[in-house]
């Protein structure tokens, strides 16, 4: 129901596009509550966080801290998480590994050293990255012989993970995918669904 949700996040994607996604995904409405990155406001409402840190949603009044714990919920409410247990777990997975795609690179982002910063991507492009694509692309392949979703036969929060780190991706390896053709097929199925691809036609457009 509208006004139910509040997500609390800075004015970018970040770590809150993953919930940004997932609700497109499921088609539901929500506040999109947005301050400026470690500003004035910021620093108020931070001691009144569960952990000092945002992404937050907010659900009739309480609230859930962390990008994925909060996309999970979203995908549970939502009927993104599978339809057996297996295919929750499998998904779950996914979902979990897709932030080993996300955080080396949030970590070169924040390097100051650029001599570093450039050794830190080069070991993420040659060894982590074509480790984790891998797999990826091999159960995308199991699954209906590449030719669907990561899991299942619709799409869930696994497909949604993985759009969101992608996008992050693009920005410091833009040819990433040009050697997973399945995995690149796939980001674009997810990306032209209707709801998906509104919500990336709409949303605003930042850096991060």
């Amino acid at each position: 129901m509208p006004g139910k949700y509040k997500l609390k996040y800075f004015a970018f994607r970040g770590r809150g596009e993953l919930a940004r996604l997932t609700f497109a995904a499921a088609g539901e409405e929500y506040e999109d509550f947005r301050l400026p990155y470690l500003g004035e406001e910021w620093y108020k409402i931070k001691p009144s966080t569960p952990f000092g840190t945002f992404p937050v949603l907010e659900v009739d009044g309480r609230e859930i801290a962390g990008s994925y714990p909060i996309a999970g919920y979203i995908a549970r409410e939502h009927g993104l998480m599978g339809k057996t247990g297996w295919e929750y777990t499998q998904i779950d997975m996914l979902a979990d590994h897709s932030r080993d795609i996300y955080d080396p690179l949030m970590l070169v982002f924040f390097c100051k050293d650029e001599v570093e910063k450039a050794a830190m991507l080069k070991r993420y492009n040659e060894r982590t990255l074509p480790r984790l694509l891998e797999g990826f692309q091999k159960i995308l392949c199991a699954n209906t012989n590449g030719k669907g979703y990561l899991v299942g036969d619709r799409v869930s929060l696994a497909d949604i993970a993985f759009i969101h780190v992608m996008d992050w991706v693009d920005q410091h390896v833009p040819e990433a995918l040009d050697k997973y053709p399945h995995l690149k097929a796939l980001r674009e199925r997810v990306e032209a669904l209707p709801n998906i691809a509104a919500w990336i036609e709409k949303r605003p457009k930042t850096d991060l």
